[in-house]
C-alpha cells in the first residue's frame, strides 16, 4: 500500500472509515469520498497526502469529478475500493419503489460510475478494483430485496470486468462481509424511504469494521479474486450451492427472529 493512490468511497464511517485509517497507516495516498464530505480529522495524523472529495456516488457527474480530482492531484490511480452503500428493511410487498431505486443507484450504479471513469488509469497501473459487496449478494435476504438485488448486480458487474480484462493484469476483488458493526443499519431505509433509526441486530456479536478492513486490505495486497467473511457467511454461501431450498427456510427463520421482524 505504501505510496499507492487509493480511492475509497463511503469513507466517512463504517468499513470505509476503517479502510481509510488502515491504508493511511500503511503509507497510501488517499482519495476519500463521502456524501457528507466529512472525514475524521485524526486521519491526518499519519502525515500522508489525503484528498477529501464530497461525492454522491449515485450521481454520474460526482463520480467523474471524483476520479478527475484524484488524477489531477496524484497523476495516477492504483486502487479503487467501491465501498459506498445503503441498506433497507421492508418486505417488497409494502416497499415504495423509490427505495429500490435509491439502493440500486448507490450500491450498483455508484460502483459502475466510479469503475467506468477509473478503469483507464487502473489498467495503466495494473492496479486493483475492489467492491465491498455482501453475503446478501450470494443469498437473497428477506426484507432486503433492494439490498440483495443491488449486491447481486454489483458482483455480476465486477465479475464481467474481471473476465474482460484477464489478459491486462487488472486485479478485481469481490469482498463479501457478513453482518458487520456499522451505521448502515441505523440509516437503512424503511418501506416509505425514511431512515430505520435503529439496528435490529446485536452489534456486539458482529465482526468489527476494523477487522473487515484488515481482511480486505490483505486480499488486495495478495490480489485475491474473492473474499467471504465470517463463519456464518461462509456456511451460507457453501450450503446454498448444494441445498438452496433448505437455505431458503434457514434464512427465513433467521430473519424472522429479528426484533420487529415482518415475518413473525
Amino acid at each position: 500500500m505504501k505510496n499507492k493512490v487509493v480511492i475509497i468511497t463511503g469513507a466517512s464511517s463504517g468499513i470505509g472509515k476503517a479502510l481509510a485509517f488502515q491504508c493511511a497507516a500503511k503509507g497510501a495516498k488517499l482519495v476519500l469520498a463521502s456524501r457528507s464530505g466529512l472525514i475524521a480529522d485524526e486521519i491526518y495524523k499519519f502525515g500522508y497526502e489525503i484528498l477529501n472529495v464530497k461525492t454522491d456516488v449515485s450521481k454520474e457527474l460526482d463520480c467523474k469529478d471524483l476520479i478527475g480530482q484524484a488524477v489531477e492531484k496524484f497523476g495516477a490511480i492504483d486502487i479503487l475500493i467501491n465501498n459506498a452503500g445503503i441498506s433497507m428493511r421492508a418486505i417488497f410487498e409494502e416497499v415504495d419503489l423509490n427505495v429500490i431505486r435509491q439502493l440500486m443507484d448507490t450500491n450498483f450504479w455508484g460502483t459502475v460510475y466510479c469503475t467506468k471513469f477509473a478503469l483507464p488509469y487502473l489498467l495503466k497501473s495494473k492496479g486493483s478494483l475492489a467492491g465491498i459487496s455482501s453475503i446478501a449478494g450470494y443469498k437473497g435476504l428477506p426484507g432486503r430485496s433492494g439490498y440483495s438485488a443491488s449486491k447481486f448486480a454489483m458482483q455480476g458487474f465486477l465479475e464481467v470486468v474481471r473476465i474482460e480484462n484477464l489478459k491486462k493484469d487488472l486485479h478485481v476483488l469481490i469482498a463479501c462481509p457478513g453482518f458487520t458493526t456499522s451505521n448502515i443499519r441505523n440509516v437503512a431505509l424503511s418501506a416509505d424511504g425514511s431512515a430505520q433509526g435503529e439496528t435490529p441486530l446485536d452489534e456486539s456479536k458482529l465482526m468489527s469494521a476494523e477487522t473487515v478492513a484488515k481482511y480486505v486490505i490483505e486480499a488486495i495486497e495478495k490480489r485475491k479474486d474473492r473474499l467471504i467473511l465470517t463463519t456464518q457467511g461462509k456456511m451460507t454461501v457453501t450450503l446454498n450451492k448444494f441445498f438452496p431450498k433448505f437455505m431458503d427456510k434457514m434464512v427465513y427463520n433467521h430473519i424472522a427472529k429479528e426484533p420487529n421482524s415482518p415475518f413473525k
